[in-house]
């Protein structure tokens, strides 16, 4: 086989994100596996180009995975001929100003979310991406879980009949980092740095929502900090300035009804940190990342509502496990396949930078909402 090097500017490959799902899960993964065959005789080899502020922490990733290119020179990067990729995994305050110098350098873009800090920075993203020609994407890694691959099978072959309604459980506790370290960097609660569970999460329940059951039309949120007082990295006290908690409720398009709680002020107690169920006039079924139960109507039990005696009934118990039909691989990694695809074989591809200022559009409305104590109508993005 033919072997074609695809070189890939990576931004922000320090950060969890960037190193661990990114780098190491999907395109050293790539690597490992001999490179992405595309079918013609062609192996696409990834070539990282890794970069971000702190030279000595690029240069110890570079040596732990045997790679070549680091550099904390964006404008350099940029415009060498041999990048063709530009990824982007900074943190969101970062974001937009380096998406902007990739399109106009030429490169294809592929980045987290959300997109920009603001709904209209993000669209202006998409419509530079568009007149550039360039190819562009947006990372809406939960599509391509194992549990949300198993719902999207059940969708498609018209296990609900009519979806009533989606309720969404997400969250864990986030410790505040004074006498266990926080999972989560200091930044996520600090609203001035673009922080908030709003910004992050509402994003990926906008893609999901919108793929699996419909266009949102409205949405109707309640925000809250819970925990006001966190400490930094080094151990240093500061106010957290940005929600860690949201309430929302959505309208889909065909009237169902979506109810999704986000949290890291949340102590979990369900199979999975995120969980959907979904009821429908045909039968229901409880998705996770990777596991997803289902209740046909046909065999739906009949409680009764009887609060002077104990309940014998095994609920939980009483529902089926989908069988993994199919491997699912890294969520992460599947999608970077699919985009690399797009970028060298111009495969279809619909995750672009338009449906990522859908999600910011939606984190900003979701936000406004909060503070207006008022549902919103979410309107339909167009270039």
């Amino acid at each position: 086989m033919e072997r074609r090097t695809i070189r890939i500017a990576m931004n922000g490959v320090t950060g969890r994100m960037g190193y661990r799902q990114h780098l190491v899960r999907s395109l050293l993964a790539l690597r490992e596996q001999g490179g992405l065959d595309l079918g013609d005789g062609t192996v696409l080899w990834p070539e990282p180009v890794l970069m971000g502020r702190r030279e000595a922490a690029l240069r110890a990733i570079a040596d732990r995975h045997g790679l070549e290119h680091v550099s904390t020179d964006l404008t350099a990067v940029l415009a060498d001929p041999e990048v063709e990729v530009y990824f982007d995994a900074q943190v969101t305050a970062a974001r937009e100003t380096a998406v902007r110098q990739a399109i106009a350098a030429g490169k294809h873009v592929y980045c987290e979310k959300p997109t920009a800090l603001t709904f209209e920075s993000s669209m202006e993203l998409a419509r530079l991406a568009a007149a550039a020609g360039v190819k562009h994407g947006v990372v809406q890694d939960k599509l391509f879980l194992p549990g949300l691959l198993k719902l999207r099978r059940l969708i498609e072959g018209g296990f609900f009949g009519e979806v009533l309604s989606v309720r969404g459980e997400f969250g864990y506790w986030v410790f505040e980092g004074d006498w266990q370290p926080a999972q989560r960097p200091s930044w996520n609660y600090r609203e001035q740095d673009g922080g908030g569970i709003v910004a992050d999460m509402f994003p990926h329940w906008e893609y999901l929502l919108h793929e699996l059951f419909g266009r949102i039309r409205t949405v109707q949120a309640l925000t809250r900090t819970h925990i006001g007082r966190r400490w930094d990295e080094d151990g240093k006290p500061y106010e957290a300035t940005a929600d860690d908690a949201a309430y929302g409720i959505f309208e889909l398009e065909g009237g169902a009804v979506a109810q999704i709680n986000s949290s890291w002020a949340v102590r979990v107690h369900r199979d999975e940190l995120v969980e959907f169920q979904v009821d429908g006039t045909h039968g229901s079924a409880v998705a996770g990342l990777r596991g997803c139960r289902i209740q046909h109507r046909a065999s739906t039990p009949k409680p009764v509502w009887n609060p002077d005696l104990a309940h014998t009934e095994p609920f939980r118990a009483q529902w089926q496990e989908v069988p993994d039909n199919s491997p699912a691989d890294n969520a992460f990694k599947a999608q970077w396949e699919l985009f690399l695809r797009h970028v060298v074989r111009d495969e279809p591809w619909r995750w672009d930078l338009l449906a990522g200022a859908r999600g910011v559009q939606l984190a900003r409305l979701g936000l406004r909402s909060s503070a207006e104590g008022r549902r919103l109508p979410v309107p339909e993005v167009v270039l």
